[in-house]
């Protein structure tokens, strides 16, 4: 079974802040084992990482590949060639669209992409389109906050070339069904970039099962530091496409007559990269794997089920698109700005979300301006539900 003390006790943040945290989905605590591998980089072993003649650089950069060979792993990548240091899901994101998608689309080509996505999903490839002439193309979702599938594929046509969706909506916790979504593209030649920043964490993710062209996520939600993240891509689509940022490490050989540049991955990780955080990634993964991930999601979905039994008994609160088996829970309550409620539960002791989420199209398909957004992850536990339950419950009566 599910031991939730001893996964409590593993996270020092819960004991030292005098909060009930319920805000997973935008970045977790970190359990000491991470903390640990970022301290012992910085006081053992801090170095930089592909240069330099002493032992240090070489035990970095050992440590740095095995990072990246983790990940590789981790996702059932069949390269570390595959695998690019990024600052997190956006930047990996924006690098896609300024180097496969501003190099192969023209004027009239088509973008598709769910009104579910997180500004991160969305904004590069507006970018994109404008520098190219292509055009976004938007799949709707359905009453109940689900992707429209029979919209999705009528909106495919031979003038689509890329397909963009996200894992999981960090607004309602829906899954997409990227499978069925993946095939349908693949049949029509279409690019499939998955945003997992969401969906890693609490699924096993293989990329060459899902067939997907390009997968994405940031470290920080997966109980890793702030400032990493990966960019899987397939190799021949990394191999054609061109560097994004220039300078030192990605190079093979400079002259004022011209560059040549690294292998992969190396030609997308110009400069001096998050040593630390790759190595505090690499950790995070193998604690992770350590965990009992099925009873640990059981766990989840029991706090979550929990949640919305309490919000919905209490008067003039709505619970926004709930998902069964989803670590968040969205919410608004009748007459009452979200900020307000997030304002009242703060002052109670709980730390969560309130606002459009990065995700305005989507609040504007449910005619919102925002919600309350309680995320759970494996460490909150039934106690945490009741405070919240409560503290909304007061916030209620006093709104």
């Amino acid at each position: 079974m599910f031991d939730i003390q001893a996964v409590r006790a593993q996270f020092p943040a819960l004991s030292n802040v005098p909060f009930t945290y319920l805000d997973s989905a935008a970045t977790t605590q970190k359990p000491q084992a991470v903390i640990d591998a970022i301290t012992h980089y910085y006081t053992q072993s801090n170095a930089n990482v592909h240069r330099g003649s002493h032992s240090l650089t070489t035990q970095a950069t050992t440590q740095f590949e095995q990072a990246r060979e983790t990940v590789c792993r981790f996702i059932n990548a069949q390269s570390t060639k595959e695998i690019v240091w990024t600052r997190g899901a956006t930047e990996a994101i924006n690098l896609i669209a300024q180097t496969y998608a501003r190099n192969s689309l023209k004027s009239g080509d088509e973008i598709l992409i769910s009104e579910m996505e997180h500004h991160a999903n969305i904004v590069p490839w507006q970018l994109v389109a404008t520098q190219t002439g292509a055009k976004i193309v938007k799949i709707p979702m359905t009453t109940d906050c689900q992707l429209d599938l029979d919209a999705y594929k009528a909106r495919l046509t031979p003038r689509t070339k890329i397909v963009a969706i996200s894992h999981v909506s960090n607004v309602t916790g829906t899954r997409h069904p990227i499978e069925k979504m993946i095939a349908i593209a693949r049949q029509n030649n279409c690019v499939v970039v998955v945003d997992g920043a969401q969906g890693i964490v609490h699924e096993t993710v293989d990329v060459q099962a899902l067939g997907c062209d390009f997968y994405v996520f940031s470290g920080h939600k997966l109980f890793a530091p702030t400032g990493i993240g990966v960019l899987y891509g397939r190799l021949p689509l990394l191999e054609a496409m061109p560097p994004w940022h220039g300078g030192g490490k990605m190079v093979h050989k400079v002259s004022f007559e011209g560059t040549s540049f690294s292998d992969l991955p190396g030609k997308f990780e110009a400069g001096t990269p998050n040593v630390a955080g790759s190595i505090a990634l690499a950790t995070a993964i193998n604690w992770l794997q350590g965990i009992d991930m099925q009873h640990a999601e059981q766990h989840i979905t029991r706090l979550q089920h929990q949640a919305y039994q309490g919000l919905s008994a209490i008067e003039d609160v709505t619970v926004i698109g709930y998902q069964e088996q989803a670590s968040v829970i969205s919410f608004v309550i009748d007459g009452v700005h979200h900020q307000d409620i997030a304002t009242l539960l703060d002052q109670q002791g709980i730390a969560l979300r309130a606002g459009h989420h990065c995700a305005h199209p989507f609040m504007d398909a449910l005619d919102i301006k925002g919600t309350v957004r309680a995320s759970f992850a494996l460490y909150n536990n039934m106690d945490d539900v009741q405070k919240l339950i409560s503290a909304v419950e007061k916030a209620a009566d006093m709104l």
